[in-house]
């Protein structure tokens, strides 16, 4: 490219000196003509631009045989300029020069760019235009005929996003890079180099960590979808009986969330029946059975029982089942064993239907509007909360901690779940099982509960336990195991155990990520 671009340079440079070298030509035979109209230079100059434009006033004409023979040239030269400078407009306002200049006068905006456009690049693209007034759309592709224009501002051009960023010029907000298909991170040309460029990256996935270096972060759509269906359906107290039917990517990631999420009393006793192969999911966390009663329904705990044969089969389990969550990866599936439901078995409890169709008398979750926001995908909120849960951890512990930015994934993730259950706290606090979102008013009146009640020593201690519990769900989970002695690499740890063996201290820890509802309390204010 660098060699080609020379190249352009030294005939652009032979080009003008041709021309000026007629210039001159011009010029000198004229003036020695008393009866010449072209007397200088600048009246050379004049008469070309004049004849090379074909626009010929008529006011300056060469009189000698040299002068007419430069103004034959011109004439000549006039049909082919005019044709390359016509040509030169048509291809940059067809290519990315129109876009890239139309760019240049918006960089104090917060600029967006996604790889590839589809189903779920527009709807995030879409969601991201209603929340932020400064943003500026990007697909690093061309629209083709058969693509249906957005219905909000956007630019479509074939262009990396290297070159995105040289547009932008470190203006305004950083750049962020969206790459909306599954593990596109490892296949996708524009993702290389990717963490060289002061960016911000969203890469979607169905495996690995969250975080892979400085600036790249994945998301999993799956875990999206089920963190937004336990945000929207919560669990009730009332909910006994749990039927999870289709156990591939979206019914784990749905498992998984209600394993790390799901603790609203310390006396609960809920039964996950989870119909699919599990095989993988149960040689993977082995650990379970700490804090699960695995195979049989248990009055003290929560049970997980993982069915072997065909939900068909299960009458008695689905006729007395508070909700049922059908969930395989396969839609048309999803609405098959729906109808069928309905069709021969006695359902009392609610059926919930995992389904980017909408349908009236139907209820489904998970469709891209509400799965492809910029909430979900880049977890600002989630983020900023775990932060804070971390600050308070740091302040409220008398042994050494970590900043943030030196946890390490995994103790990220145990401040994300710890900053997830907020909501879930929320609820029990104001004792409304219908809560879904938050206001600044409810976090203030339920954190103004919690510091009246928690001043009851059986109040607090309960608080306590119910923080201790989801703890303990999240560290089995990812397969750790008491430990007199931390050690991170073999995966102990000394609070693993039953909440009377802690010791004080060790109980005060459960209080940060409760008295996080008095910080965001602040933040909103």
């Amino acid at each position: 490219m660098k060699r080609r671009n020379k190249i352009y340079l030294y005939i652009t440079a032979i080009l003008l000196l041709i021309y000026l070298a007629l210039l001159t030509v011009l010029c000198l035979s004229e003036y020695a003509d008393k009866g010449a109209t072209i007397q200088s230079f600048g009246d050379a100059f004049w008469y070309s631009l004049v004849t090379l434009t074909t626009v010929g006033y008529g006011d300056l004409i060469p009189v000698t045989p040299l002068g007419q023979a430069v103004g034959v040239v011109f004439l000549l030269l006039s049909a082919g300029i005019m044709m390359t400078l016509f040509g030169a407009v048509i291809s940059f306002i067809t290519s990315e020069g129109l876009p890239l200049l139309l760019l240049g006068f918006q960089r104090n905006k917060n600029w967006y760019y996604f790889a590839d456009y589809g189903v779920q690049s527009n709807t995030l693209a879409a969601n991201i235009c209603k929340e932020d007034a400064q943003a500026v759309i990007i697909f690093g592709t061309k629209k083709d005929d058969q693509m249906e224009f957005p219905d909000y501002p956007s630019l479509f051009m074939n262009v990396s996003p290297a070159r995105i960023v040289a547009c932008k010029k470190g203006v305004g907000t950083k750049c962020k890079i969206f790459l909306m298909k599954e593990n596109d991170i490892g296949v996708n040309s524009r993702a290389i180099d990717l963490h060289t460029l002061p960016v911000e990256v969203y890469a979607r996935t169905t495996n690995g960590q969250d975080h892979l270096s400085g600036n790249i972060r994945f998301f999993h759509s799956y875990d999206c979808c089920a963190r937004q269906y336990w945000r929207s359906k919560p669990l009730c107290s009332h909910e006994n009986t749990i039927v999870i039917i289709g156990f591939g990517n979206y019914g784990r990631c749905i498992l998984e969330r209600a394993i790390l999420t799901n603790v609203i009393s310390v006396g609960q006793h809920v039964a996950y029946h989870i119909f699919g192969d599990a095989r993988k999911f149960l040689a993977m966390h082995r650990y379970l059975h700490e804090t699960f009663s695995l195979g049989e329904v248990s009055n003290t705990t929560d049970s997980l029982i993982f069915h072997d044969m065909c939900w068909e089969t299960q009458h008695a389990v689905m006729e007395q089942a508070d909700r049922i969550i059908i969930c395989p990866d396969d839609e048309p599936e999803g609405w098959s064993i729906f109808w069928q439901l309905h069709k021969y078995f006695k359902i009392h409890g609610q059926i919930h239907l995992h389904s980017n169709r909408k349908a009236p008398g139907v209820c489904y979750f998970g469709t891209n509007e509400e799965i492809y926001t910029p909430d979900q995908i880049m977890r600002t909120a989630l983020n900023r909360a775990a932060i804070t849960i971390n600050e308070i951890f740091c302040r409220s512990v008398s042994y050494p901690t970590k900043s943030w930015e030196n946890l390490d994934d995994f103790h990220r993730e145990s401040k994300i779940s710890a900053a997830d259950h907020l909501l879930m706290k929320i609820r029990i606090l104001l004792k409304d099982e219908t809560i879904t979102e938050f206001t600044p008013g409810m976090v203030e009146q339920a954190y103004k509960v919690y510091c009246e009640t928690k001043k009851a020593e059986a109040v607090l201690d309960t608080y306590r336990r119910l923080d201790h519990l989801r703890w303990l769900r999240f560290y089995t989970f990812y397969n750790w195991s008491y430990g007199a002695v931390r050690n991170d690499g073999a995966r102990e740890h000394p609070m693993l155990c039953a909440y009377e063996q802690l010791t004080a201290e060790q109980k005060r820890e459960r209080d940060a990520a409760w008295e996080l509802l008095g910080s965001i309390t602040v933040e909103l204010k």
